[in-house]
């Protein structure tokens, strides 16, 4: 019987977390993310990952790994439609310099290079990518943060970008699905800070369709990954200082 009514209260508070979502995002201070909370402004927001896959897993460059380049190009196209970003707002960039895998350093100055033309060349204000564990504590999602933090530290312009990190939680959290939605917004509340936003993910549903387009990696861990992961439903963006330590 106690099993029974411990499995009943998950329920109950896993759908009231996706019932949660609806509102989209949180933040106890007065600043909207993306808003000064004065004047609503169109951004350009530059989306920095390292994988086909990362925009559907978590919130570009292209991963080769087993030589499926090609295949996973197609793949980001065909999830970047469900997610309804404009193909011609997708770039890849399949670099022998930055190729899938562990153990393979990336170039952080060349990243930094990259970054800053793509910055220049759109009228980027804003910029999202990884902290600096990269969530799975992959070295390519690492060095993606650590080439933005480059560029962000030898930026003598005026350009003013804003750059944010998705916040990297741990095991447990990350796996526990829609709950952690109020742990992050307990979080919020009890440090307010404008540097520091919960968002909430109105439709959790369409990550999951993003992902399945991505079928040369939609595997049964990564099904379960998507149904289970924190960060199909809540992310928590950090804003990066420019004087941020880069190794």
């Amino acid at each position: 019987m106690a099993w029974l009514l411990i499995i009943i209260s998950v329920v109950l508070v896993w759908v009231a977390s996706l019932c949660k979502t609806r509102q989209a995002s949180f933040s106890p201070s007065k600043t909207v993310f993306l808003n000064n909370g004065e004047v609503l402004q169109k951004r350009n927001v530059l989306l920095v990952i390292a994988h086909p896959d990362d925009e559907s897993i978590f919130i570009c460059y292209v991963g080769n790994a087993d030589g499926m380049g090609n295949i996973r190009k197609e793949e980001l196209y065909q999830a970047s439609a469900i997610l309804k970003v404009p193909l011609q707002q997708v770039k890849i960039l399949d670099h022998p310099d930055f190729q899938d895998g562990f153990g393979k350093v990336w170039n952080h100055a060349l990243l930094a290079k990259i970054i800053e033309e793509e910055v220049i060349s759109h009228a980027i204000d804003t910029i999202i990518t990884f902290d600096d564990y990269g969530v799975s504590g992959h070295c390519n999602h690492i060095d993606v943060h650590r080439g933005l933090c480059r560029m962000l530290l030898h930026d003598t312009s005026e350009r003013n970008i804003e750059a944010w990190e998705l916040v990297s939680t741990n095991i447990l959290r990350k796996y526990s699905g829609p709950i952690d939605i109020w742990l992050s917004i307990l979080s919020s509340m009890c440090y307010p800070s404008e540097n520091m936003h919960c968002l909430l993910n109105k439709n959790p549903h369409k990550s999951f369709l993003a992902m399945a387009q991505h079928q040369s990696q939609w595997v049964w861990f990564r099904k379960l990954f998507v149904s289970f992961s924190s960060y199909t439903y809540v992310n928590r963006l950090r804003k990066i200082k420019a004087h941020n330590p880069v190794l």
